[in-house]
């Protein structure tokens, strides 16, 4: 089983990857720099001073300018892999499915889901996001009502030094302040704000459309071919010459052998499909109940937390999405932000 046990520790290490990426990205320090540097000290008394130096440098410099700075590198590793993918999509799998007889618009799905996706991208990626400038801000301030908890009035931003509008946010890797600031995504290059908001659910459910209908029509490849040849009721021979049914395991392990890259795509697409699957349903929560990511994260910090300065010291702090109107109205401001105008009219 060496080509089973080769493919699990791939499958295994995307996923870690994946994992990593998440948690890393978005957050002032990183997760993977917080678990180098506790290494690194608990290991101090047997590493060089040398090599403490160069990984301090790493988890500070490299990674800090890799997730909290604004780079393309993310973008071109977002376009390589879709490449990557949509190659061994359209060298194999679209000729044996053709040769199959599988429908043709079946076969074209992914592409015109993909072309979908590339757009939403490409509009989410270029577009403001809402950031705040001096022009904006007397309007910008008058749009969302401040929750005396979350958001509070007068707080100003130390580095654009203006105040800060009800659910607004400074980037720093944008070095702005963003209106209604969702998150800084690395894929994108931009942040996700009140104006591209709908644009980024957009890309978000279309990227996991794309690879759910990869992975099924891989995946439906892959089953016919088990079917038409009939192996699921032959037999084979193990080193000691004894004869075994076939099972599940040297099925797949048949499989990779004749279709290693298909197999290898179907393997990452899957995991990609459940990752983007949970985080598709967690943004479309958020756009139900008329919430940022940055106001989630709040939210939960902020129930575990004993008071606000302004609030008396017996007073245990509350927090109330004052913001939400129901699943209609929510969704609907998702794509077309409110005004001060419409908010005054209200």
């Amino acid at each position: 089983m060496d080509f089973l046990t080769l493919f699990l520790v791939y499958l295994c290490f995307v996923l870690v990857v994946t994992a990593l990426l998440c948690l890393c990205s978005g957050r002032k320090e990183s997760f993977l720099a917080r678990s180098v540097n506790r290494a690194s000290q608990v290991l101090s008394p047997v590493i060089p001073t040398q090599l403490r130096r160069v990984t301090h440098r790493v988890t500070q410099g490299a990674l800090n300018r890799l997730f909290h700075t604004r780079s393309r590198l993310f973008v071109v590793l977002h376009v390589a892999l879709q490449a990557a993918v949509f190659g061994e999509y359209t060298w194999e799998v679209f000729g044996y499915c053709w040769e199959l007889q599988f429908h043709l618009l079946l076969l074209l799905l992914p592409y015109l889901l993909l072309a979908g996706n590339m757009g939403c991208f490409l509009l989410c990626s270029r577009a403001d996001p809402g950031i705040i400038t001096k022009s904006n801000h007397a309007s910008l301030v008058k749009v969302y009502a401040y929750d005396g908890v979350m958001f509070q009035r007068g707080t100003v931003c130390p580095t654009c030094t203006m105040e800060k509008p009800a659910r607004s946010k400074h980037c720093s890797a944008c070095g702005t302040c963003v209106h209604r600031f969702d998150h800084h995504c690395v894929w994108l290059n931009n942040c996700v704000g009140a104006s591209n908001a709908g644009w980024f659910l957009l890309y978000l459910l279309s990227l996991t459309a794309t690879a759910t209908t990869l992975a099924a029509l891989t995946l439906a490849f892959l089953t016919r071919v088990v079917l038409l040849s009939n192996v699921l009721h032959s037999t084979y021979l193990d080193v000691r010459g004894q004869e075994h049914p076939v099972e599940i395991p040297f099925l797949v392990q048949h499989l990779f052998l004749t279709f290693p890259r298909i197999v290898f795509m179907l393997g990452f697409v899957i995991l990609l499909t459940f990752v983007l699957g949970g985080y598709s349903a967690f943004s479309l929560y958020l756009a139900f109940t008329n919430q940022t990511t940055n106001e989630w994260c709040k939210s939960r910090r902020l129930g575990v937390s004993p008071h606000l300065s302004s609030q008396p010291p017996d007073r245990q702090l509350v927090y109330k999405n004052i913001y939400s109107k129901g699943i209609c109205r929510n969704l609907k401001e998702i794509f077309r932000p409110p005004t001060a105008l419409e908010r005054k009219k209200k």
